[in-house]
Formats: structure tokens, C-alpha cells, sequence
């Protein structure tokens, strides 16, 4: 077996089950659960429509599917990349893009593709993370180095410049979540630009998972991307610089497992090879249905809207009972506890209002004596506005009992 097995922690879902195991909740109340990050609102009927065309699927399924992904796809993300980043044609299909089984997958295979698994060779992770950033470094050899959020009291600059000299010298690799999850942290243009400074003087690669990118809240102000900052700063190579996005959250299609990794077109050229024998091409109705959902921004501009109505109706009430503010972005409520025990609770709450939420300290790690998930909960906005609403009731009643 593969050693490193070993250092992997069990997943956050695998301890919240643990969690609540033995509990049994109010039955006077029906279970809502504000824990996973998975979209539930409805999908287009477009995309639907597509799915089920018996011609497509016919003619799909009797053909193994290129790694490199058909021209219509990656011409039809390279054209939403231009209208969305104004990256004006700078993006290449050919050579700058790869099709995806969605970010979880690409994100994990692109790190042991890029580590180069030498002893003491260190990997730049957010804290709190998405749990794949730790387990693909892990994996790969590498050691997670990680960057703490600096809340609302610091800045992001400041954090990067407690990082030692020499961790900078042993990165290999830095990733970040923009906007962030948990925490709904949008980066600036100006610290995108900071971070593409610190890749190209310690020569290492810089991965932005993207994938909450298209759910903001204002509609004239949609968070800035990597390949964007790159283009700001008069780089078309998109040198040292790499995108994740994915429709999962974008178009409520998970389980449709389609995203896109995009930029510098010498990495993504190995990657390439590496996919090839990875085994990563995406089915070609996928491909076919998520050239669709790339072409249209009409259900995009919806599902925005359905998010700002829950944002904007739970938030004001969480607030009368919880340190909590409305994120940049993404779908999810950060938010303090009273009393610091997230653990608790998140028991506490199931026990007797039925409502499912995650602890941060499961999102997170110690790092430099701080546990910055420590004493927050997680809550996805993914459930119907009235299912929100009704959780949102139910802990307000909770905390004011």
C-alpha cells in the first residue's frame, strides 16, 4: 500500500457522522441540513433536455472520449472565459485548457502530476480548506504548509508576509480558494497580483480553485479571477498561473462531474500527458450538455438571484443571535458560536432543533498554535428558501432558549 495512506485524516463528513451518531433528535421537528456544500437547486431544463436525447447518448456511448475534450467544449469555455475575465482572445483552446471530471478530481490529479515528491518539498494550502487540498498533497509527498485566514481584523498582505523565507524557497506549489470556502473571501486584484509577485521570484506554481466564482451577491461586482489578474498585468502565457472552475455550483449540476482547468500552456501540457494515462476524459454527452451550460448565462444570473433572496432573508435573523456577516461570495454562512465548542454545538443544535450543520474545527488544522475554524460553524445556503428560512427559525429560537 501506498504509505502516505496513512497521513490522510478522516473526511469532515466522516467525523460529523461520528458526531451525531448516537444522538436522536427533537422528532417534533423535520432534519435540515445546512452541512453540505451540495447544490440543490433545480437544474435547467435545458441542460436536462439534452441528457435525455436518445440520438446523443447513442452515439456517445459507443465512443471513448479524448482527453483533450471535443472543440466545441473547450471553444465554448474559452469564449465564456473571454466574457467573463475580459481575457480578450489571450486564452488558448488548444493549448491553454483541459476539460475536467469537475474541480474535486482535476484539483487532486494536478498535484500529483506537479509535485516533484523531493523530501521537504512543501505545498501552500488555505486554513480552513476544501479537504482535497491536503489529502492530494499528502499523497503526492508533499508537506501542506498552512496559510491561516486572517479574519476580518487583518489583512491578507500581512499574512503572507509572516511566512518564512524558507517556506517560500521549498513551494512547489500554492493554492487558493477564490472566493474562499468556508469563509466567502474574495481576493482582490491587488493580492492576486501579490501572489503571482511571490510565484515568479521563488519560481513556483500558483492554482486558484474557482469553482464558487459564478454565486456573488452583487451583480456589478463579480470577484476577480487569476487568469484576469494575469491579463491586468499584461500576461497572456498566464505564466506559473492555473484556474479551476467547474458547473457543479454554477449550473446545480454535480453529479454531472464537469469543470475545467485553464493557463500556462507548458504545464498544461505535461498535465496533459499525465491525463492521459490518468485516465481523465470526460464522457462526450457530458461534454456535449456542459458546452451548452458554458453558452448560457441566463440560469447563471437565476441562481444568483435564488441565493441573494436566502442570503438576504437568514442572515438579518442569525445575526440577532450569532457573530455572522454576509460572505463576498459562494453559498455559505461563516459564522462564531458562543462559548468557542463548534463540536458542541453542532450536537447541541441536532439534538434539539434537527438541524445539521458543520464544525470549522473540522475544516481546519492547528497551525502556528491557532486553530482559526475553532469556534465556527459552517452552514451551506444549498436547501430551498424556506428550508433556510425554517433553520434559520429553529436557531434563533435554539440560542435565544
Amino acid at each position: 500500500m501506498n504509505p502516505f495512506i496513512e497521513h490522510l485524516k478522516p473526511y469532515p463528513f466522516e467525523r460529523l457522522n461520528r458526531l451525531t451518531r448516537s444522538i436522536q433528535p427533537a422528532d417534533d421537528f423535520p432534519p435540515i441540513s445546512l452541512a453540505m456544500g451540495e447544490p440543490r437547486h433545480p437544474a435547467p431544463d435545458f441542460l436536462l433536455d439534452a441528457l435525455s436525447d436518445r440520438e446523443l447518448l447513442l452515439t456517445s456511448l459507443g465512443k471513448y472520449p479524448t482527453t483533450v475534450g471535443v472543440e466545441a467544449l473547450r471553444r465554448a469555455i474559452a469564449d465564456w472565459c473571454d466574457r467573463r475575465y475580459s481575457l480578450e482572445g489571450a486564452l488558448c483552446p488548444e493549448q491553454q485548457l483541459l476539460p475536467l471530471k469537475g474541480t474535486r478530481e482535476g484539483l487532486f490529479s494536478f498535484t500529483q502530476a506537479v509535485m516533484s515528491k523531493t523530501p521537504g518539498s512543501l505545498m501552500i494550502i488555505p486554513n480552513p480548506f476544501y479537504q482535497i487540498y491536503e489529502g492530494a498533497a499528502l499523497l503526492a509527498g508533499a508537506t501542506p504548509y498552512f496559510l491561516n485566514d486572517p479574519g476580518p481584523d487583518q489583512s491578507y498582505a500581512a499574512v503572507l508576509k509572516k511566512v518564512p523565507e524558507q517556506v517560500w524557497q521549498k513551494c512547489e506549489l500554492m493554492v487558493v480558494c477564490n472566493p474562499g470556502n468556508p469563509t466567502g473571501r474574495v481576493l482582490s486584484m491587488e493580492e492576486l497580483h501579490q501572489l503571482m509577485e511571490l510565484a515568479d521570484r521563488y519560481d513556483f506554481l500558483l492554482a486558484s480553485d474557482e469553482c464558487y466564482a459564478e454565486i456573488y451577491l452583487d451583480e456589478a461586482h463579480p470577484p476577480a479571477g487569476l487568469l484576469q489578474a494575469c491579463r491586468t498585468a499584461g500576461r497572456s502565457d498566464f505564466k506559473r498561473c492555473l484556474v479551476f472552475h467547474s458547473l457543479s455550483k454554477r449550473s446545480n449540476v454535480p453529479g454531472l462531474r464537469s469543470g475545467f482547468i485553464a493557463g500556462d500552456a507548458e504545464v498544461m501540457a505535461h498535465y496533459l500527458k499525465y491525463r492521459t494515462y490518468h485516465g481523465g476524459a470526460m464522457p462526450i454527452h457530458a461534454q456535449t450538455v456542459s458546452t451548452l451550460a458554458w453558452q448560457d448565462e441566463v440560469h447563471v444570473v437565476e441562481n444568483r438571484r435564488l441565493y441573494r433572496e436566502k442570503f438576504h432573508q437568514v442572515t438579518p435573523l442569525l445575526q440577532q443571535v450569532l457573530k455572522v456577516g454576509m460572505p463576498d461570495a459562494s453559498f455559505y454562512l461563516w459564522a462564531e458560536v458562543p462559548g468557542g465548542d463548534d463540536e458542541q454545538f453542532a450536537r447541541d443544535l441536532y439534538r434539539e432543533k434537527n438541524v445539521t450543520l458543520l464544525p470549522g474545527s473540522y475544516l481546519s488544522r492547528e497551525h502556528n498554535g491557532v486553530n482559526p475554524g475553532q469556534g465556527f460553524v459552517r452552514m451551506a445556503l444549498v436547501a430551498e428558501p424556506d428550508q433556510c428560512l425554517e433553520a434559520a427559525h429553529r436557531l434563533v429560537d435554539f440560542l435565544t432558549r
